[in-house]
């Protein structure tokens, strides 16, 4: 009997230990702006990405702040223990949208997880446009060595 109240004591420990980190992380709110950033810098690593699609007041705050928003395109709806994030991009000419959505979804929901401890329910991609820039300096390069 003394061996079943030493593991039944043993156990209340365990139980206690863990209340204990669950009230410790409670206390911790972490902002949607903050989930954003996080977010917006995986985004800007995954290649075919040509940029963010914000809306025209992020463009203005851009050009007035001369700082680059990380944030800009993204929407998170967060809780105290998940987050749901919308991510609206522009992808470079060429790229595979699939492919690049599907890497999107994958880095976004690592660097939250890993950075926040929240769980990343949703990662939807918004694909707003392509860049054809980069196809025009393409065609006026292959256009001048033929010429020669």
């Amino acid at each position: 009997m003394n061996e079943e109240n030493n593991v039944k004591e043993e156990k209340g420990e365990v139980i206690e230990l863990q209340e204990e980190i669950k009230t410790e992380q409670e206390g911790i709110q972490i902002s949607n702006d903050v989930i954003a950033v996080i977010a917006g810098v995986a985004v800007s690593e995954v290649n075919g990405v040509a940029g963010m699609a914000g809306g025209f007041a992020g463009g203005i705050t851009e050009v007035l702040s001369g700082k680059k928003n990380l944030a800009k395109g993204i929407k998170v709806e967060a809780t105290t223990t998940e987050a749901k994030i919308d991510v609206n991009i522009i992808v470079e000419y060429g790229s595979r949208i699939p492919d690049v959505a599907f890497e999107i979804q994958n880095r976004v929901k690592k660097a939250v997880e890993s950075m926040t401890g929240l769980k990343v329910q949703e990662v939807n991609v918004h694909v707003q446009g392509v860049n054809t820039e980069i196809s025009k300096k393409e065609n006026n390069q292959e256009n001048e060595t033929t010429q020669q």
